[in-house]
């Protein structure tokens, strides 16, 4: 009976214990989870976990630097848009035909894709949405789907300034153009957020920045927009009215080098580039190469001024009208008889510049064209830019010099042409070109001819747009015109073609103290107008009258103009 009862305290006196002991070891165990700092097990090492499982780093896309004009007009900007992607871990299959209709994309492509990234944790479903529209997406809350924010680049004046822009691609990085030269000073430096995700995946707090992210610099061109404009209307309407393949303008300021427009034909909208071909993507201003025919005539001309051995009034007997050199016969329009240099300019007489070249030494003739930027990239810093082709002989062969004076048997773009003309318009100084904006102490020049020289070929320039010159149609009434018409035939696979040109002006305005000059060239005018003269100087006319006015230069008084005509035909 003793032993029962004692048997009955200790399991009483047990019971009693575990009951005191519980809570003890519960309180220890909650003890050491939450207050003892342990790594391998402790509060730190849960709180740890916990935040690995729910606290994530988000990439936080950088803004690209923004591009202008001159005058701070913007030409390439980002706009925040919303990209939606899909982690296929955490998607219910159930829920496919929602998300296919949310996206209004066939429900058995997005199977397909998400069959493709089913081992994955990441996937787009959609790029650059508009984020009103990503919302309404997002708002059903589809376990799984995400969003992000993003940039996407817009290009206001679309295809007026494509070719010079470029365009950069899906993930903001620059493709073609100023966007992929500058690629680097453009992009910035994506930052760092700390964020907490639920179970699902859903962001349900924003913990704040931990690395700011770096905005990519701004980048000022030195076009101007509105005669960018200009020209790319101007240049458009002739070419489809010619019928030719292809155009190029260029626009540069003579005081400094820099492009003021710079337009191709055919062009693109860099907005919307769906079904765009690639022959459409280059800026063929800086890409593309030709003969440039009789507008190297005036570089001859310098060459030889430069001698000594010549002067304006030197005079060529190019009667009866043609001249035989080798197995070839140049010949002119019409017999000219004696005239001078100027009028060899003014008529862009083969038989008289080749005369001269004969007289001279070719190296003589290769050098000037060399000391103009010819056959050389220009350093405008553009990818892919041609830098043409001057050939350089141990020994001219006679035929080779006279082709050579009247711009046959070397290449160049058009941008090299317009600076080449830049330093006659500059009294022989060289000014590199530029498409950036540049402040006044960054400016360089380098005098590659003289004055006297540069000024004696641009008075015979002027006589080109005069009444009996090659280039009348290139003249303004308000603004003189000094320019040289040119007209190459096109190299095919036989040899020269006998019906597909290369109409080229170039030259500047206003003569006597130009502010600006352009080169102009059409590729393969097809309506019969095909010199030139006829081609080409009319865009060059148009163009640089109104950039002239947009730019408030003076135009010449009436009494001047008197003046002028007066002083040309004394």
């Amino acid at each position: 009976m003793k032993s029962k009862e004692q048997l009955i305290v200790w399991r009483f006196r047990f019971v009693a214990g575990v009951i005191t002991l519980l809570p003890l070891a519960l309180a220890w165990h909650l003890a050491n989870l939450q207050v003892v700092p342990k790594t391998d097990g402790g509060f730190e090492f849960l709180q740890k976990q916990g935040e690995a499982r729910t606290i994530r780093s988000q990439e936080v896309v950088a803004y690209r630097g923004v591009i202008t004009d001159r005058n701070g007009e913007l030409l390439a900007v980002s706009t925040p848009v919303k990209s939606l992607f899909l982690d296929p871990q955490k998607f219910d299959r159930a829920n496919v035909g929602l998300l296919a209709k949310a996206l209004n994309q066939p429900r058995k492509e997005l199977v397909e894709k998400i069959n493709a990234y089913s081992d994955k944790q990441f996937m787009y479903l959609a790029r650059h949405l508009p984020p009103q529209e990503a919302e309404v997406i997002i708002a059903k809350r589809i376990p799984g789907v995400y969003s992000q924010t993003e940039y996407r680049r817009f290009y206001p004046a679309g295809e007026v300034t494509a070719h010079v822009l470029g365009f950069t691609d899906i993930e903001d990085s620059g493709q073609e153009g100023i966007e992929l030269a500058y690629n680097e000073w453009l992009s910035g430096t994506p930052g760092l957020k700390r964020v907490i995700k639920d179970l699902k995946g859903n962001v349900v707090k924003d913990e704040g920045l931990v690395q700011a992210p770096i905005p990519g610099k701004d980048l000022q061109l030195s076009i101007d927009l509105r005669l960018q404009y200009l020209a790319h209307r101007e240049l458009k309407e002739a070419i489809a009215q010619q019928g030719a393949k292809s155009g190029s303008l260029v626009l540069l300021d003579v005081a400094t080098g820099d492009v003021l427009a710079m337009v191709n034909q055919p062009s693109y909208n860099p907005n919307n580039r769906v079904n765009i071909r690639p022959e459409l993507l280059r800026n063929r201003a800086i890409t593309d190469l030709f003969e440039p025919g009789s507008t190297m005539k005036p570089f001859t001309v310098m060459a030889a001024l430069e001698t000594g051995k010549y002067s304006p009034n030197y005079k060529i007997n190019t009667s009866p009208g043609y001249i035989r050199v080798g197995r070839k016969t140049i010949v002119d329009h019409r017999d000219y008889g004696v005239i001078d240099l100027p009028t060899i300019i003014a008529k862009s007489s083969q038989v008289g510049i080749s005369k001269l070249a004969l007289e001279m030494d070719g190296e003589q003739i290769r050098d000037m064209y060399f000391r103009m930027g010819l056959g050389q990239a220009t350093g405008i810093g553009f990818p892919g830019e041609a830098n043409g082709f001057l050939p350089s002989h141990n020994k001219w062969r006679p035929i080779e010099q006279a082709t050579f004076a009247y711009g046959y048997g070397l290449s160049v773009n058009t941008v090299q042409l317009a600076q080449a003309y830049s330093v006659i318009a500059a009294k022989g100084q060289l000014h590199p070109v530029s498409l950036l904006h540049r402040a006044s102490e960054q400016l360089s020049s380098n005098e590659v001819v003289s004055s006297r020289v540069a000024d004696d070929v641009s008075h015979m320039l002027e006589r080109v747009t005069q009444k009996g010159g090659t280039g009348t149609r290139a003249q303004i009434d308000s603004y003189p015109v000094a320019g040289k018409s040119g007209t190459a035939h096109k190299v095919g696979k036989g040899g020269y073609e006998d019906d597909k040109y290369v109409a080229v002006f170039a030259g500047m305005a206003p003569a006597k103290n130009p502010v600006v000059v352009a080169a102009v060239m059409v590729n393969e005018p097809s309506n019969g107008k095909y010199f030139g003269g006829e081609a080409a100087a009319p865009v060059f006319s148009k163009v640089v009258e109104k950039s002239l006015r947009v730019l408030r230069v003076p135009p010449l008084e009436i009494e001047e103009q008197v003046a002028s005509v007066n002083w040309r035909h004394n």
